[in-house]
């Protein structure tokens, strides 16, 4: 324990360190190019890196500032930016998780957008209420604005619902079970649905809405952790149990590591429904999948909810965009930011991806008007729930998804998950948390 504290003061003083010693680190050999460091939105880092490159090149031609591009997968995108936040050597603008907004912003490690930085942008008005409010602490300007719009809802296999008798979507979480029930015929390797049981971001997300739903309070006033409690239980419980205990989803799926792998379960037939965010939409069509051979549904809720219990069918998800501190070139990037986030890339990207337009000039184009992003667009403007703002964030993802790993891991070699276990791993995931401790890996 004292060696973890210790630990914990070192990372400080580094991270302080390195706001304060503005770029002394950094060299950057062309002040007219530009690093940045991109989230993996679609189906390949290779499908990025085309998409944005062609994007790219137009930005060049109008500023001549080039743009170096690293797409980065989401199991490494944190730990990717907090060593960069500690050493001060990084690229000049980043993608992250708006989750993880408020966390990274601690750090000092990202130019704040400030009235002016923002009115370079088109302004504040210019974006969404909802993933506005997932950019950083309260009452401070935000570190990052919004990329790319995303929410959680229930992909379904239209023919498989058909075959099975299932007429229309359920409309509450015994429903959904049901539903997967009759999905399910392992003989035929067919399962009711399909998840990414090694994915500490999904899991955490998963504790999130269905802890939620049961009314768990995950942090107090002061920011102190207490997720450790049986109504948080019981929402991990629902989830885990569709494996362990339902038996509708793949054993083998506690070994999948990534959301983009589980659509290819989803793809393929292999499973009748798979709860992702809308970004999972390219890859959908990547995998040769069209667009009238799915539907999408809110993800279901506990009937009745429990006291307390919120009807939260998402967090509000979604991507930012971030310019480090230490960049010796901040002007060159906030015009990078201002490019992406304008209405005619957010028109693009978005469309390219299967996401939302941030921004609300963006929503003229006819391709956001589809039956599944109008519900996606729903699902966020209207039962999404902001992940609490404050330092320590990122950690719950981190301890608590590394919990409901493990007991994924459980499940998928055919041992029992008792309620008992489930509060074990959430209760030394909170200590965990508590005590400074937890990890990605």
């Amino acid at each position: 324990m004292r060696h973890r504290r210790l630990s914990g003061v070192i990372v400080l003083i580094l991270v302080l360190a390195s706001s304060l010693l503005s770029g002394c680190a950094r060299e950057q050999d062309d002040e007219r190019t530009l690093t940045y460091w991109a989230s993996n939105q679609g189906n390949s880092p290779q499908q990025d890196r085309r998409i944005l490159n062609e994007e790219f090149e137009k930005f060049t031609a109008r500023t001549g500032i080039e743009v170096n591009v690293e797409v980065i997968g989401w199991g490494d995108l944190l730990n990717k930016i907090l060593g960069s936040a500690v050493s001060g050597v990084g690229p000049d603008v980043v993608n992250l998780g708006n989750t993880w907004a408020a966390s990274l912003q601690a750090t000092g490690a990202f130019v704040p957008f400030t009235e002016e930085r923002m009115q370079r942008l088109g302004g504040r008005d210019r974006f969404l209420e909802t993933s506005m409010s997932s950019t950083g602490m309260s009452g401070r300007p935000p570190s990052s604005v919004p990329l790319y719009g995303l929410s959680y809802g229930v992909f379904y296999n239209k023919a498989m619902f058909r075959e099975a008798g299932i007429e229309q979507p359920p409309e509450n979480w015994s429903e959904f079970v049901d539903v997967a029930r009759d999905l399910t015929r392992p003989s035929q390797d067919q399962w009711g649905m399909t998840l990414a049981g090694a994915s500490y971001t999904e899991n955490a997300h998963f504790a999130f809405m269905l802890g939620n739903q049961e009314g768990a309070q995950l942090f107090d006033s002061n920011g102190r952790a207490t997720f450790a409690s049986p109504r948080m239980a019981s929402g991990v419980q629902r989830y885990v149990e569709l494996m362990s205990e339902h038996r509708v989803v793949n054993p083998d799926d506690a070994e999948i590591g990534s959301a983009t792998e589980a659509v290819g379960n989803f793809a393929t037939g292999e499973a009748g429904m798979l709860v992702a965010q809308n970004s999972s939409i390219a890859a959908i069509r990547a995998a040769g999948m069209s667009d009238s051979e799915w539907g999408v549904f809110p993800l279901p809720t506990p009937d009745p909810l429990p006291e307390g219990g919120e009807e939260v069918r998402s967090h509000v998800a979604g991507t930012n965009i971030a310019v480090y501190r230490n960049s010796e070139n901040k002007d060159a990037a906030i015009e990078l930011v201002k490019f992406l986030t304008s209405a005619e890339e957010q028109s693009i990207l978005n469309e390219k991806y299967g996401s939302l337009p941030v921004v609300s000039d963006a929503y003229d184009n006819p391709a956001f008007n589809t039956d599944a992003l109008r519900t996606f667009s729903r699902i966020l403007a209207e039962s999404s729930k902001q992940v609490p703002m404050i330092p320590n964030e990122n950690r719950f993802e981190t301890t608590v998804g590394a919990a409901v790993r493990d007991l994924f891991a459980r499940a998928g070699t055919n041992r029992s998950v008792r309620s008992e276990d489930i509060a074990e791993a959430l209760d030394e995931a909170q200590q965990k948390m508590r005590s400074g401790g937890g990890s990605t890996r």
